[in-house]
């Protein structure tokens, strides 16, 4: 599910920083018996946990927010030298997390009030009731906003949570551990386990375990799917994306180009909802392309910890050779490199900021989901060509609109087979608003009053007098 675990000869798991390949820190792998006994705490703690008061809930939740905004500083630049990106970014994660945590402080115990049903004869109502311990399964390019967008509204509706990280974060995996007890969490409340991949599904089968998130690859998607499914438990996944950013001819060509541009380097294009597929209709396109050419040589490649750093390494070595393996092939198959398109001649993870055009149905690069800074242009006739190749994917998350008219847009909008569409921004993150995706891009919803409805039990309470039991 991730590249870096590396506990087959040491049994360890190692954080290696992308900026210069040097080493961290360096974790052991758990043995099954203290994996077994922090699941065993988990389930016990459930116990208590289901029945604190909401209060006491939302209590520890804004205690979380209130050390990470204390310590953003220091949890951003740990997130950097852990996977990257940059330190701008890094801080404005942790304060996004913060966010979500007060969030569902301020508003879990409303989402989770009773909900009367419209019946006949006697009453009824829905009661929200936690299942027991998650399994939420995270991947390392927002390390903290990961954790949080599972932890934070399962905790709140009284669940337990034993996480397990992508091994490449594992000093952002412990930390935030170490926040919850710090908080004043009860042990077992949440929990975070070192171990590889491998082992996912045995956990998934565990009968304490009573569900799983998961945000990853596809294959992990389809493969903690599988386990959760044999074993019947329901399961949430967001997993890989394409989205389409759909410039039409009305709109402010200025703006969706920087938005096109700086949006694809965010996090050095290593987000879910990145724009991976600029879309731009053919009377505006030599205009757009243009703009587009002139600001690349313009952005910087540097230490992700410099603000004025553009762009930033990706999350490991192998990642960056992924990357560029998949630029040449898109290459070999056809497409024009305009821009970049290389390994950055220093030390680190680093590949240059590429721009990619001329890709046609059949390229790798199509279809094919490219985790880094590759900016893939396309040129269509019309917006009914534009829907056409935006839905030509297998991926169904997120995408971008940009026109000056709001009614035409939105009438595109509603043509385009994913979870999200924004309208003259890119695909956002706000804790009020719901984020998952259709399609192979996975099921479910988090954030926003849907995300607390995932993992409780909707439980159906009706009331009738003796003389009418039917």
């Amino acid at each position: 599910m991730e590249s870096a675990v590396l506990e087959s000869k040491k049994s360890t798991i190692k954080s290696i920083n992308p900026f210069d390949n040097s080493l961290n820190k360096e974790y052991e792998v758990m043995s099954k018996e203290e994996i077994d006994q922090r699941i065993g705490l988990a389930d016990e703690a459930f116990k208590t946990w289901r029945r604190t008061p909401f209060a006491q809930r939302a209590s520890l939740l804004h205690k979380v927010a209130g050390i990470l905004r204390e310590r953003k500083e220091d949890l951003g630049k740990l997130a950097t030298q852990e996977m990257g990106k940059r330190l701008s970014e890094s801080i404005a994660e942790v304060e996004l997390s913060a966010n979500i945590f007060d969030y569902y402080a301020d508003n879990g115990e409303k989402f989770l009030a009773d909900a009367p049903l419209e019946t006949p004869i006697g009453k009824a109502f829905l009661s929200y009731e936690p299942l027991g311990v998650l399994l939420s399964v995270q991947p390392w390019n927002f390390p903290f906003y990961q954790i949080t967008r599972s932890a934070a509204p399962n905790i709140m509706a009284g669940n337990t949570v034993v996480l397990k990280h992508a091994s490449i974060v594992p000093q952002c995996a412990a930390i935030m551990e170490e926040i919850f007890l710090e908080a004043g969490a009860p042990k077992g409340v949440y929990q975070n386990l070192f171990l590889p991949g491998s082992q996912v599904e045995d956990i998934v089968s565990d009968e304490r375990i009573k569900a799983v998130s998961l945000t990853g690859s596809e294959p992990a998607g389809a493969s903690i799917a599988s386990a959760a499914g044999k074993n019947i438990k329901k399961s949430t996944l967001e997993l890989g994306g394409s989205d389409a950013f759909i410039v039409l001819n009305d709109a402010n060509i200025d703006d969706a180009v920087k938005a096109a541009v700086y949006s694809r380097m965010w996090n050095a294009g290593q987000v879910c909802t990145s724009n991976k597929r600029i879309i731009v209709e053919e009377s505006i396109a030599d205009e757009f392309l243009e703009k587009v050419k002139a600001i690349f040589p313009t952005l910087k490649v540097g230490n992700p910890l410099e603000a004025e750093t553009d762009v930033a390494p990706l999350s490991s070595e192998k990642a960056a050779q992924d990357v560029v393996k998949q630029i040449e092939k898109a290459v070999e198959e056809g497409a024009q490199l305009v821009f970049g398109g290389h390994r950055v001649d220093r030390p680190g993870a680093f590949v240059e900021p590429t721009l990619l055009t001329g890709i046609k149905k059949g390229n790798s690069a199509y279809s094919d989901e490219i985790f880094g800074p590759v900016f893939m242009f396309y040129v269509v006739k019309d917006e009914n060509e534009a829907i056409e190749l935006a839905n030509d994917t297998s991926f169904g998350l997120g995408g971008s609109i940009f026109s000056s008219n709001e009614e035409r847009a939105i009438n595109v909008a509603r043509q385009i087979d994913t979870g999200m569409v924004y309208i003259n921004h890119l695909t956002g993150i706000t804790p009020e608003l719901p984020f998952g995706g259709t399609k192979k891009s996975g099921y479910g919803r988090e954030q926003s009053p849907a995300g607390i409805y995932e993992f409780v039990n909707a439980k159906l309470i009706r009331v009738t007098s003796v003389d009418n039991p039917y």
